[in-house]
């Protein structure tokens, strides 16, 4: 039962693993201030101020979630144990295969939860507002953008996170020319804000009747949703606020009135526009709460020179930009030019394996920080 043996070992080696994210997560804390936020929710005037209880419980929902997280590596590894005994002493070698498959789990889950303990920036807990806009290149770059919609909206469904969509363009004949979005989830933006900069694709495009090959571009835009008390000043002579036809994806909760709203913040260009909510007032406050935040950024950039680490150097959408290429012809490959990190299975990537990619530049990030 050599097989057995050295599969022992290997779990053995996970225990020292374990026990440094155990440390790292410092349970006894999050342990009492699940109890002390738990209070909290018994106090009679608990849920009189929305914004308040929502923050408690997202906390609560957040430290839960980590506290089970290490139960589950614990009791993965137990479980490995027992198998790994049970397959010993009955010398039964058809459980090396479930024993591999917990080593592997559990291998995963020690590696997500380290990349998690990089997530301390200031912004990285919260919500994050994430914008794809399609580069030159019309129905071929559309297209692209909606692959990376796809790409992107499987990622956030795999890590249980939430999808809300802000607003929405179809493309002329196929395909998505912008859509805005907000994911919900803990660390979302933390996760997110590794996307930010110009996506380009290289394959035999489905548009190109001679069946060439062509290349296309789409920039993805991500920033935190900051708590909407930020302290910034906007006087009304400094903006532009439009009202359009909602239109494209979003079925009842797109409403066919006239209630989207585009504001332009005039001194800096910034544009920021929301079609989701069912009136105008509630997309007007969203695009409000949305210009915010990105003014909020740019002040903090401006005095701390925080450029690369919060919003990015804006660069246009076309060649030699790009912080990723995906190439789907002549050969399969997806490659971070920052990192150098790649993967050949093209398909698995735009199906939201990106994990690979963001924890690279999250190491990155930590090394250069």
């Amino acid at each position: 039962m050599v097989e057995l043996e050295q599969l022992r070992l290997d779990l053995q080696a996970f225990s020292e693993p374990l026990r440094e994210v155990r440390d790292s997560l410092d349970l006894p804390a999050k342990e009492q201030r699940v109890e002390e936020l738990e209070r909290k929710m018994e106090e009679p005037d608990f849920w009189e101020d929305p914004e308040y209880s929502k923050k408690v419980m997202q906390e609560l929902k957040g430290l839960k979630n980590t506290l089970e997280t290490a139960k589950e590596l614990e009791d993965r590894y137990e479980e490995t144990e027992i198998l790994l005994d049970m397959a010993s002493e009955e010398n039964d070698e058809s459980l090396i295969p479930e024993i591999r498959r917990n080593l592997k789990k559990l291998e995963n889950k020690i590696e997500d939860v380290r990349i998690g303990t990089l997530l301390s920036g200031e912004y990285d807990r919260c919500d994050a507002i994430v914008t794809l806009h399609a580069g030159a290149g019309g129905t071929e770059a559309c297209d692209w953008n909606q692959m990376l919609y796809r790409m992107y909206s499987r990622f956030i469904e795999r890590h249980g996170f939430t999808l809300e969509v802000l607003d929405y363009l179809d493309g002329d004949i196929a395909g998505i020319k912008n859509v805005t979005f907000e994911v919900h989830g803990e660390n979302a933006y933390g996760y997110l804000k590794s996307e930010k900069g110009v996506h380009r694709l290289v394959r035999v495009s489905p548009f190109n009747s001679a069946g060439k090959r062509q290349t296309s571009f789409a920039s993805c835009d991500v920033i935190p949703d900051i708590d909407t008390d930020i302290d910034i000043e906007i006087s009304e002579d400094e903006l532009k606020i439009d009202t359009y036809r909602s239109s494209g994806a979003g079925g009842q909760h797109i409403n066919k009135t006239s209630s989207a709203v585009r504001i332009t913040h005039l001194p800096t260009g910034i544009v920021v526009q929301c079609q989701n909510e069912r009136s105008q007032h509630h997309n007007k406050d969203k695009a409000m709460q949305m210009l915010k935040s990105k003014l909020y950024l740019l002040k903090q950039q401006e005095q701390e020179e925080k450029m690369s680490g919060i919003r990015g150097e804006v660069k246009d959408i076309g060649f030699g930009n790009q912080i990723r290429s995906y190439v789907m012809h002549p050969y399969s490959l997806v490659k971070d030019h920052r990192t150098n990190e790649e993967v050949s299975n093209v398909g698995a990537v735009m199906d939201g394996e990106i994990d690979g990619f963001i924890n690279a530049y999250l190491k990155q990030e930590r090394l250069n920080g």
